[in-house]
């Protein structure tokens, strides 16, 4: 009679038993029973790089708080950039479109659908992320424009920083991270498309609303260094909670 008919597969001692998966050492916190392990919000090994950046982004929007606090005009270097953006191309139009991803129906919107794609991917750190990182990056700016006191058109316009710029930023580094958590991906190119991911959204956001002289030059800069501050510091936050609650769990 074949033996591997009767309770499974004939294990090593010849004896028959239920077939079982190899064992794989102890459970990580964060792990599903199942053994597929948790993705982290923050890879670990964009941890160190990403920190950095964070403490460095934080001193530039302390630092340039300072430098323009309570000033109501452009500086030197937000004249020279409007002088050089004016009437360049594309245009005011692609600049109101792009205005219209940081106000509130399009803000939600995009939100929703980055949700959904993290969810469908099975990916719910990262779809917390995307929410919390944006509303923390934008909540800061709020507190920021009260303690800065800088404006625009008027004072009832607070400027620094920029909102619609921390909001762009904070969402693409959102994407970004789930992005470079890919284990094919190191370090440096993890980093890498992750910093590349916040330029550019902040740049394109930054570039809207000087063009439509909602802000000036370095508060759209304030904005991005916001995002850039605020995001990593969220994710590894988002990463604590999240295992220490699989710890309780288990």
């Amino acid at each position: 009679m074949d033996r591997t008919r009767q309770g499974g597969r004939v294990g090593p001692s010849g004896r028959n038993g239920p077939e079982t998966a190899p064992y794989r050492g102890p459970v990580a916190p964060g792990e599903r029973v199942t053994g597929r392990p948790a993705r982290p919000a923050l890879p670990p090994r964009l941890r160190g790089p990403l920190g950095l950046v964070s403490v460095l982004a934080a001193l530039a929007v302390l630092a340039l708080g300072v430098l323009y606090a309570d000033a109501g005009r452009p500086g030197t270097v937000d004249a020279r950039l409007v002088a050089a953006l004016d009437g360049a191309p594309p245009g005011r139009q692609v600049a109101v479109a792009t205005d219209f991803l940081g106000e509130p129906v399009g803000a939600a919107l995009l939100v929703a659908a980055l949700v959904t794609g993290c969810l469908l991917l099975r990916r719910p750190r990262a779809a917390v992320l995307v929410v919390v990182g944006p509303g923390l990056a934008v909540a800061a700016t709020k507190v920021l424009k009260h303690l800065v006191g800088r404006t625009i058109h008027g004072d009832g316009n607070l400027s620094y920083p920029s909102g619609h710029t921390a909001f762009l930023t904070a969402v693409a580094l959102a994407v970004a991270l789930l992005v470079a958590g890919r284990p094919a991906l190191g370090r440096t190119a993890g980093t890498a498309i992750v910093l590349a991911a916040a330029l550019a959204a902040g740049a394109a956001m930054g570039w809207a609303q000087v063009v439509l002289s909602a802000h000036y030059p370095t508060d759209t800069l304030g904005g991005l260094c916001t995002a850039l501050a605020v995001v990593p510091a969220a994710a590894r936050l988002l990463d604590r909670a999240a295992d220490a609650a699989g710890r309780a769990r288990g």
